[in-house]
């Protein structure tokens, strides 16, 4: 007992001697740590849950930096979502409608034009800036439109599965006549891009318009709207050399293409998986529910024949050592996307869907650097002849 009172007591007075030499912080640590100790030491547990809550021992709380955020302030984000929810709340269903806010679309739409452009570019020479600059703003636009024409036509479909719901035109937030002239304007935007090319490819880019408008159909009446939409995907594939050269060089842009397509079969049929449940329910038709437990063989199908369809529009291109170097590092990425994929996880088929966008800049990545390669070979050739 006297023990107890003495210790309290030597507490107190070391209390009152640091009162107005110590900060203010390290006073209320002195405080917490003399409650914890009479808290442990008498049992009362009012003292020890208060000084724990602390959980910063002799220094005081550990504080988070968001606790120093004033109340009501976000944190700034400038990831696509982030941007759209910071919109004006009358525009967030339009940019939601054009699916601004899951940008993983645009870029899958994207890439094979960058590829195509890439593959056109002058022997050491940087892909040309001004056109992949176009291409990215038509791919936006483009698939924005195409994203609209889909929930018109799906809009019966869309309230019906549980991931479509919210979409703007199923759960009501834009009429079918609001998202027309949505559409319109998009579409007109797109024309004003298609005109800066030469006439070749704005009939090129023209002729493409049949599939956009014609995919949203396809999950009617065939269980391959995968194809239709890797048709429609990859279009840029031939329209980037075109915009280049002012002709298709049907020897790179086919393969090309064709590889193109197989990609797009096998990405969107991993992302049909995560509603398949659901379109089975209601009538849809995908690859996924043609494929169902079979999926992966077809998958490693798509992939061998999108690497097929790579090599030989390398091996007509006259590409290098870092394009092949590129294409072995994309088969070991799509062999670990199939390996891993877990059909029945739909958090999982996203992930691997998504993964998608950088598999693309890999390969450009790759058609980039072999083309600067050329610029070494042909310079080397030369003086190797002189030496002889």
């Amino acid at each position: 007992m006297f023990t107890a009172k003495l210790t309290s007591r030597l507490a107190a007075d070391a209390l009152r001697r640091t009162r107005h030499a110590a900060p203010h912080h390290c006073r209320r640590s002195l405080s917490g740590l003399f409650l914890l100790s009479e808290g442990w030491r008498t049992g009362d547990a009012s003292l020890r849950s208060d000084a724990s809550a602390s959980k910063g021992g002799l220094f005081g709380p550990r504080v988070s930096p968001a606790s120093l955020r004033p109340r009501g302030e976000k944190s700034l984000s400038l990831s696509a979502a982030a941007v759209v929810n910071s919109a004006p709340a009358a525009v967030q269903p339009y940019l939601r409608l054009m699916r601004l806010d899951k940008p993983i679309g645009t870029w899958l739409l994207y890439l094979p034009s960058t590829w195509s452009i890439a593959l056109a570019a002058d022997p050491g020479c940087l892909p040309h800036l001004g056109m992949l600059t176009l291409f990215g703003a038509g791919a936006l636009l483009m698939r924005g439109a195409g994203c609209t024409i889909n929930d018109m036509w799906d809009k019966d479909f869309d309230k019906k599965v549980s991931r479509t719901a919210s979409r703007p035109i199923a759960s009501g937030q834009i009429s079918q006549m609001q998202a027309l002239i949505f559409l319109g304007g998009q579409l007109s935007l797109a024309l004003g891009v298609l005109l800066c090319l030469n006439y070749y490819s704005i009939a090129l880019g023209a002729a493409s318009l049949c599939l956009v408008v014609s995919y949203p159909l396809m999950k009617r009446i065939t269980h391959w709207p995968q194809l239709v939409l890797g048709l429609t995907f990859n279009w840029g594939a031939l329209l980037g050399w075109s915009a280049v050269r002012g002709f298709c060089d049907w020897s790179v842009c086919l393969p090309l293409y064709f590889s193109g397509v197989m990609w797009t079969l096998m990405y969107d049929t991993i992302y049909a998986h995560q509603d398949k449940e659901d379109d089975v329910k209601i009538g849809v038709k995908s690859t996924a529910v043609l494929f169902n437990e079979q999926t992966k063989p077809w998958l490693s199908g798509f992939a061998a024949a999108m690497m097929s369809g790579l090599v030989v529009a390398g091996l007509n291109a006259e590409q290098t050592l870092p394009y092949y170097a590129a294409l072995s590092a994309v088969a070991a990425h799509l062999t670990h996307q199939i390996y891993t994929l877990d059909l029945n996880k739909p958090e999982d088929c996203w992930k691997k869907f998504s993964s998608n966008r950088n598999l693309g800049l890999l390969l450009l990545l790759g058609i980039v650097a072999g083309n600067l390669w050329k610029e070494r070979r042909e310079t080397l050739l030369p003086n190797e002849e002189s030496v002889r």
